[in-house]
């Protein structure tokens, strides 16, 4: 025996192959639907005997079927194979001030039941009463997809106004949302529920439905502006959102602009989340209902009826642009995707003449463009997180 020792042994490197074979197969069967081996061979590179090999293992793995045979060519049919729909189900939600919506879906992102638990559901002195409210929304839903809690992946995503600071844990800028700011908050829910929750800035979380449904498609740098009753932005930079130290970036609604002074501490009013000060006061959905009746007659009672007025649109659109340039002058990004209800009821008239206002600025002019989701924003970008983290877990096969 030689007395020489051997450099290194790096163990588990065909077994780390083929989990990296398995995920690139499973990707491409989430994207482009029922594959055959044959195209999963030629779109992964890899031979018959390896795709075929790779394929019975991730059935008996319960993590892909067989969904019938190919048609339309000579010959016969080749077998499709498809991600298996049970192999996870997730559920995310949207919080607003009226309470909490829940969806669920299978691992395919089809959304299976959905179900919105009114924030009177609970008795408002109930201790726990936030995680009341979590759960009774996610166990309807549950209910509408036929399914118990037990199914669920185990990962909960949240989207709510504000941002949970990493520092403190405590729910930032979101005083409209009283009862979402203890200390334990996520424990809180995590126990409510029996598994772990995330929560996420609800921008944050239309900006990553925008980047996969929407818009922002094939876009690293854009900036999501949200004005609704509150105004707030996600900002992504390099394909990452930008978070800030204490949870806090894209809060341009407490921004200090010409005629909206700085929103201080203490002169906030829970009810009226524009109140105060700030690009919110400017741009938020009750005041430029506000500008519907200074412009119009008393009897304006919505942001739509508010912007079918040429007069108030002009101003929303000149007060838009102005905050929007002092975003653009520090992040410069390629795109800006408005959303929310003042965007959607402003329409394609409003955003414009945004442009339009932009139109000699010594700015760069990012593209501008409206959001066309279907549903809430809000919660499919939650349901996108969720799955993301699902198939992270799920697809390892290594």
């Amino acid at each position: 025996m030689s007395g020489g020792q051997s450099g290194p042994r790096i163990p588990g490197t065909p077994r780390v192959l083929r989990a990296m074979n398995d995920r690139a197969a499973l990707d491409l069967l989430v994207s482009q639907g029922p594959l055959t081996r044959t195209r999963i061979g030629e779109l992964t590179g890899l031979s018959k005997p390896t795709a075929s090999q790779l394929l019975a293992r991730l059935e008996a793995a319960g993590l892909v079927r067989t969904t019938g045979n190919e048609t339309g060519r000579p010959g016969p049919g080749a077998q499709l194979y498809a991600i298996n729909p049970a192999a996870a189900h997730v559920t995310a939600l949207a919080v607003d001030q009226l309470g909490v919506t829940a969806a669920v879906a299978d691992i395919t992102g089809q959304v299976l039941g959905e179900a919105r638990a009114g924030s009177d559901a609970i008795a408002g002195n109930a201790p726990d009463r936030t995680a009341q409210l979590v759960a009774r929304a996610v166990d309807g839903a549950l209910a509408r997809a036929g399914l118990e809690r037990r199914r669920l992946h185990g990962a909960v995503i949240i989207g709510t106004p504000g941002a949970l600071d990493p520092r403190t844990g405590r729910l930032r800028y979101a005083p409209h949302l009283p009862d979402w700011h203890a200390r334990a908050l996520k424990e809180e829910l995590a126990e409510g529920l029996g598994m772990p929750v995330t929560l996420e800035n609800d921008v944050n979380l239309a900006a990553v439905a925008e980047r996969h449904d929407g818009a922002a498609q094939g876009f690293d740098d854009f900036v999501l502006v949200w004005a609704d009753k509150g105004v707030g932005a996600a900002l992504v930079l390099g394909g990452r959102l930008l978070r800030g130290a204490t949870g806090g970036a894209g809060e341009i609604g407490y921004m200090p602009l010409p005629g909206a002074p700085p929103a201080r501490g203490g002169t906030r009013d829970a009810a009226r989340p524009d109140a105060g000060g700030g690009f919110q006061r400017l741009v938020g959905a009750p005041s430029v209902i506000e500008l519907g009746r200074e412009y119009g007659s008393c009897d304006v009672r919505t942001v739509t009826e508010a912007l079918a007025l040429d007069a108030v649109r002009a101003e929303v659109a000149r007060r838009l642009a102005t905050g929007l340039a002092a975003v653009v002058a520090v992040v410069d990004p390629q795109l800006i995707v408005l959303s929310g209800e003042v965007a959607q009821a402003g329409g394609e008239a409003l955003r414009a003449l945004v442009e339009e206002e932009f139109t000699g600025l010594a700015l760069p002019c990012p593209a501008l463009r409206l959001s066309h989701l279907d549903g809430n924003p809000i919660l499919l970008g939650a349901l996108r997180t969720a799955l993301a983290a699902a198939r992270d877990a799920v697809f390892d096969t290594g």
